[in-house]
């Protein structure tokens, strides 16, 4: 496919955000990401929407500048105070990253929607692909998984008031402290890194692994969990989830006995998730350590192996 020579990064790698080269030493990243509330209090919607935007920014190693809102709203029946309430976590969000608000469009709708399109800068030099995982690298995870479950279950009404404190905190934490070590290890040393959402942890895992001609190697008892995710797995799976088994699990391998629920957890889509990172062997010990000393509850999950059969193997 014919493409531009500025174009450095773009949707046919399946990474988290474009990039655009603008001059020797500047380069635009470009993102895009809205979705429907995932927890009843607006203002914390708002937050996770902006949260959840600018993470593929931080995901390629950039830094965010400027975004655009995308709402849309019902035109009857809906109080003018949520959308205001959803509007502001949005912008406070997004003023916690540094980020400038410009504009956006709104449009009506029977269902409310909400997020932004990002736009960050980036070296061209610096970028940080979801193709370039190497046999023997580590890998890391800075968020624990389980928002998909636990919205679901507030959904149903089923969800435990310290859940859904928990899911709703880690959602509106900013991966911008994780973003910056990693930016300033670079490529040399982060040779893949992804943000984890809607495919979850081990869709996200297979997009890294196809493209890199891997193996990634992920020790499901190291992968940290929200809490009151497994108690809640069994009964409050997202319908996305049952997605991300149906199209990836083809090319997993597990391990005989693995919990249901765990599993359902290992491909429950995420909103607002953790850096996942494949890191050379040699730094991964001084990059975990900046990560914990930037206030990042690093997780190291598992290596990577030589290609096979699977994308995945689960040990």
């Amino acid at each position: 496919m014919p493409t531009d020579p500025r174009v450095l990064v773009d949707f046919r790698t399946a990474d988290d955000a474009g990039v655009y080269l603008v001059g020797e030493d500047l380069a635009l990243v470009q993102t895009v990401d809205f979705f429907t509330p995932i927890v009843d209090d607006p203002y914390a919607f708002g937050q996770i929407a902006a949260a959840n935007a600018v993470s593929d920014v931080y995901a390629m190693g950039g830094v965010p500048m400027t975004a655009l809102a995308i709402a849309a709203f019902p035109a009857k029946d809906f109080a003018t105070a949520v959308a205001e309430a959803i509007f502001r976590g949005g912008y406070d969000k997004l003023a916690e990253a540094g980020v400038v608000l410009l504009g956006g469009h709104t449009v009506q709708d029977t269902e409310v929607k909400f997020g932004y399109a990002v736009t960050g800068r980036i070296r061209p030099g610096r970028v940080l692909a979801n193709t370039g995982a190497r046999p023997g690298d580590q890998l890391v995870l800075t968020k624990p998984i389980g928002t998909g479950v636990i919205s679901t279950a507030l959904k149903n009404d089923r969800a435990p008031a310290d859940a859904v404190r928990a899911a709703t905190l880690m959602m509106t934490t900013l991966n911008r402290a994780a973003g910056e070590v990693l930016a300033e290890a670079g490529p040399e040393v982060v040779h893949a890194c992804t943000d984890i959402t809607g495919f979850g942890l081990v869709g996200h895992a297979c997009e890294m692994a196809l493209p890199s001609g891997v193996t990634l190697v992920i020790r499901v008892a190291d992968v940290p969990l929200l809490p009151g995710a497994i108690d809640l797995a069994s009964r409050n799976r997202a319908g996305g989830g049952a997605t991300n088994l149906a199209y990836f699990g083809a090319r997993v391998r597990e391990p005989g006995g693995l919990d249901d629920a765990l599993r359902a957890l290992l491909y429950d889509p995420q909103t607002s998730g953790g850096l996942f990172a494949a890191i050379d062997p040699a730094a991964a010990e001084a990059v975990i350590e900046h990560l914990r000393a930037a206030g990042v509850d690093v997780a190291r999950v598992g290596t990577v192996g030589p290609a096979s059969e699977a994308l995945i193997e689960l040990v």
